[in-house]
Formats: structure tokens, C-alpha cells, sequence
């Protein structure tokens, strides 16, 4: 099931792991329609809870609102905020007092591969770097490695 509304768009897929059923949602962020759409895809396949958002402003605006993100898969460059300053942001906790917001294990993608973009945001907390496009086998390799 999907819905779109102002740039959001919300798919549910339960994770049949450990979690007996329970879905693990996680946060999409890219301004590319194209792109969120298919990174979406991907993580419905493997049984997620997808909210794609179109920027970081407004992946900031719904982590404020939701509490219940498990990760956030983010693109790279975007206007307005990068992946990079949404990673820093939500690593600093800017964006809630509550410590939580620094616990959700973050992924940034990008079509260009630049070495230093890489190893600055795995420096800043990202957990790890995807080049697009991405593949449902780096979906796996990450989630299986980071999430429960």
C-alpha cells in the first residue's frame, strides 16, 4: 500500500525476522522522484516500512514526529540540505532533544564516487556509503549488518 502527499511518500512491508512481524520502518530521502522511487521498491521487497521523503528538511520534520525510524537511507546531494548535513544533524541531535535521534543508524548514496565525500561522511557516523544505483544486494548487506 502507498500514499503520496506533499513530497511523502509512505509504504508498508513487515519484517518477518526476530521481530515476530513487527515492520522496520525506515526514512528515504532523495530529491530525485526516480531515485526514491526505486530505493522505496527495493526496501519494500525486502520487507520494510518505507516514508520517502523529497528533502532533509523535511526527513528532519518527520523524525521530529516519528519516533519510530529505524534507519535513514539518504541521498547524497540534494538542495537545500545535503545527506551530509542531515547525517551531522541528526548525529549532533540537533533536530530533538531526546537522544534517540543520535542512536538511528544512517546511509548515504550517491551516483558520484568521490573517495573524501565517502570517507568524510563515514567519519562523521554514517554507517555506510551506497553507490547508485543501488542494488537490492547492498540493501541486504547493510540492513543485515546494522539492523537486528
Amino acid at each position: 500500500m502507498s500514499s503520496v502527499a506533499g513530497g511523502v511518500v509512505g509504504t508498508t512491508a513487515v519484517f518477518s525476522g526476530a521481530g515476530g512481524g513487527v515492520p522496520l520502518h525506515v526514512l528515504a530521502v532523495d530529491d530525485s522522484s526516480v531515485d526514491r522511487a526505486v530505493i522505496s521498491g527495493i526496501l519494500r521487497s525486502s520487507r520494510f516500512r518505507v516514508t520517502a521523503v523529497d528533502s532533509g528538511k523535511r526527513a528532519l520534520e518527520l523524525l521530529g514526529s516519528e519516533p519510530n525510524v529505524s534507519m535513514i537511507i539518504t541521498d547524497y546531494w540534494m538542495p537545500e540540505m545535503t545527506g551530509y548535513e542531515l547525517l551531522k544533524k541528526v548525529k549532533e541531535n540537533i533536530a530533538q532533544e531526546s537522544s534517540t535521534l543520535k542512536q538511528i543508524p544512517v546511509v548515504i548514496m550517491s551516483s558520484e564516487n568521490v573517495p573524501t565525500r565517502i570517507s568524510r561522511c563515514l567519519e562523521e557516523g554514517a554507517e555506510d556509503f551506497l553507490m547508485k544505483p543501488v542494488r537490492p544486494s547492498d540493501v541486504s548487506r547493510v540492513f543485515n549488518r546494522v539492523l537486528p
